[in-house]
């Protein structure tokens, strides 16, 4: 299973974000950050590939100044791999 999250460092954020995206119909969920991430708030918001140039586009134009970047999760029988983008 492959996904997207994007991390910041505000939970105040992080929950505008993922607003900001159902209001523009984009499916998301907030989770737990993946705990080797470093300092975060806790949480991030998790998306599917498919969204990331929107996704991308609507970061650009508001202003998130807490946004710590993207990764890509992949789960498989190894473990879980996690990639900034």
């Amino acid at each position: 299973m492959r996904y997207y999250i994007a991390v910041f460092k505000s939970r105040s954020q992080v929950m505008n974000f993922a607003n900001l995206l159902r209001a523009n119909n984009i499916p998301c969920a907030i989770i737990n950050t993946p705990s080797n991430l470093g300092k975060t708030c806790g949480l991030s918001v998790k998306f599917l590939y498919d969204y990331f140039p929107k996704i991308q586009n609507l970061l650009r134009r508001n202003n998130f100044r807490s946004f710590d970047g993207f990764y890509e999760v992949t789960n498989n029988f190894n473990g879980t791999n996690i990639q900034k983008i």
